[in-house]
């Protein structure tokens, strides 16, 4: 293919956002919606046709584009394989659901508000494209940028607490993978991914670039102990904030674990495998119990996010097909089902004001409709069989279960955990006693918001009762990376020997 759709992908959405600057429209003119509605749905229809291109028989990347950008030492490569197409369906699906979660929610420089997705969408698909480190690097800490205002400017009462928290933590976990890449530029003579796949970094040099690379992705992802800032940054975000943070953002650390850390450091990756389990163990069990302990929705939520993102470290490290398949599936389901809560807390939270559970109770009696749908992704969350959540999770066990038996068991008591607090959580809010006085005069969810309910509602079941199309796109690449580990360290054993 000649055009160069990943290249057209990632700019359009900034494009969509110089025209919203330099249209000039005010805050009340709803041109500007329309317009960033347009790029992101366009973009999102881009996106499915470059799945529908896509050869799943082929491990290697596709869509390739290539030009000289930093004194010719430096290269803008863009690229994709079956891991990475999903992310970037997943994030131009998303944006368009944050676009018009906001039209309600989002009261003043709405214009600022959309340029800011719009470039933050930008910088998320080149993180998904990137096949050099130091463009990848870029984007990856660029994406902070529009982040930090979103929370900073839009955000709750301690938004500017949580917005420096937040920034704070995820740029100095990067500045140790930066050191690394510039490490391995020196000693290698290249930063295009490709190129130091086939290479191979040399035994020695795995563990410290591992760790390099591991403080970025942990605080990112978020790993137990340096989770903190999400649940503040959660609480503090609007709710098109919360959505992007959970459903994507989340989602390039664990894309950076199966890319970099498999990719490039199989021997480090397999030696520091104990400590990856352990931190995904304790994240699971510790956040469901913070998570029961929670009064507010959305920190519920934000701790939830942080036990299935456990799941996920977990399954990427057992090195089999189940578990990073599952860890994938995972990130994809939770990207729907995460996006997809915050949004029914935004729901509750524009009609009254209030995120806290004690304030609700007997929902289904003034908002059926809203509460029909809100079940339906409480029992995704917890796993029910026939959505995304079930998939994934049950793949991860499987994976760990083929590696760590004891490592499998004690995760599954984060399923059990994750039952208890969502279903607590939905108990309480939608068939607890009636609060009269909050939600008597409430009015069901309208035609906007079921609109983007039910979308990612048949998302969730059609993904759970039918995830071929998501598996099939990643199993070749997926294969090869495993298929990589293992020969690696096949090589060490007969080194060794």
């Amino acid at each position: 293919m000649d055009f160069p759709i990943l290249s057209a992908i990632i700019f359009l959405p900034f494009l969509g956002a110089l025209f919203i600057f330099l249209s000039g429209h005010k805050d009340e003119n709803k041109s500007a919606i329309y317009i960033a509605l347009f790029t992101s749905i366009a973009n999102f229809l881009l996106t499915l046709f470059l799945w529908q291109s896509f050869d799943k028989s082929y491990s290697g990347f596709q869509f390739i584009e290539e030009k000289n950008w930093i004194s010719g030492f430096i290269k803008f490569k863009l690229g994709i394989d079956g891991i990475s197409t999903l992310f970037i369906v997943l994030t131009a699906f998303i944006t368009p659901i944050c676009i018009v979660s906001c039209i309600n929610s989002v009261k003043k420089r709405l214009n600022e508000f959309l340029i800011a997705i719009l470039i933050l969408e930008t910088f998320i698909l080149g993180v998904f494209c990137s096949l050099d480190l130091i463009v990848f690097y870029l984007f990856f800490e660029a994406g902070l940028i529009p982040m930090f205002l979103i929370i900073g400017v839009w955000g709750g009462p301690r938004r500017i607490y949580s917005a420096y928290k937040f920034f704070l933590f995820t740029l100095l976990g990067s500045v140790l993978m930066l050191a690394a890449i510039i490490f391995i530029y020196w000693s290698i003579g290249t930063t295009d991914y490709t190129e130091i796949y086939k290479i191979k970094i040399p035994q020695e040099y795995q563990y410290i670039l591992w760790l390099a690379f591991f403080s970025s992705f942990a605080v990112k992802t978020p790993m137990w102990p340096v989770h903190t800032w999400l649940p503040d940054a959660h609480v503090e975000a609007p709710t098109a904030g919360s959505v992007i943070l959970a459903a994507i953002l989340l989602k390039m650390a664990g894309y950076g674990f199966i890319r970099f850390s498999l990719g490039m450091f199989p021997i480090a990756s397999d030696f520091f495998t104990p400590l990856v389990f352990t931190l995904s163990i304790i994240a699971i069990i510790y956040t469901s119990l913070v998570a029961l302990m929670q009064e507010d929705l959305k920190k519920l939520i934000a701790y939830s996010s942080v036990a299935h993102m456990g799941f996920v470290t977990l399954g990427i490290f057992t090195f089999n097909k189940q578990g990073i398949e599952g860890s994938m599936f995972q990130m994809i389901s939770h990207g729907i089902i995460s996006a997809a809560l915050f949004l029914c807390v935004g729901v509750l939270y524009d009609r009254t004001s209030s995120r806290m559970i004690k304030n609700f109770g007997g929902v289904v009696n003034y908002l059926p409709n809203f509460s029909f749908i809100f079940i339906i992704f409480v029992l995704g969350a917890l796993g029910l069989p026939g959505t995304t959540g079930f998939v994934g999770e049950f793949l991860v066990l499987i994976g760990a279960f083929k590696s760590n038996y004891l490592v499998a068991i004690l995760a599954s008591t984060g399923v059990v955990l994750c039952a208890a607090y969502m279903l607590w959580m939905a108990k309480r809010v939608v068939f607890g006693d009636t609060n009269k006085t909050t939600i008597s005069s409430l009015k069901d969810i309208n035609y906007l918001e079921s609109s983007v309910l039910i979308i990612l509602c048949l998302a969730t079941i059609i993904f759970g009762f039918y995830p071929e199309p998501l598996l099939n796109t990643m199993d070749v690449s997926v294969t090869g990376i495993i298929n990589n580990h293992n020969n690696e360290l096949a090589i060490k054993l007969t080194n060794n020997n």
